[in-house]
């Protein structure tokens, strides 16, 4: 019975931990520091090609894939 509970337990941590990065899973997001703006930080998909900035630590949250090009 322990060994049942502990399956869906692990099951469900699975399951919220892969919705989680559902915004990003297809996006491999590689940093350019050479390109650096003071704090913010440019990241580029090397996936689709998207660019983005980011004033916090790591690559961006979602993906930019969709969005318009400037």
């Amino acid at each position: 019975m322990h060994i049942v509970i502990g399956l869906i337990i692990a099951f469900v941590l699975v399951a919220f931990f892969a919705r989680r990065n559902r915004g990003t899973r297809r996006c491999r997001w590689r940093e350019d520091r050479t390109r650096n703006r003071g704090t913010l930080r440019k990241y580029k998909c090397a996936a689709c090609g998207a660019e983005a900035f980011t004033a916090t630590k790591g690559p961006p949250e979602s993906c930019k894939a969709n969005l318009p090009k400037t």
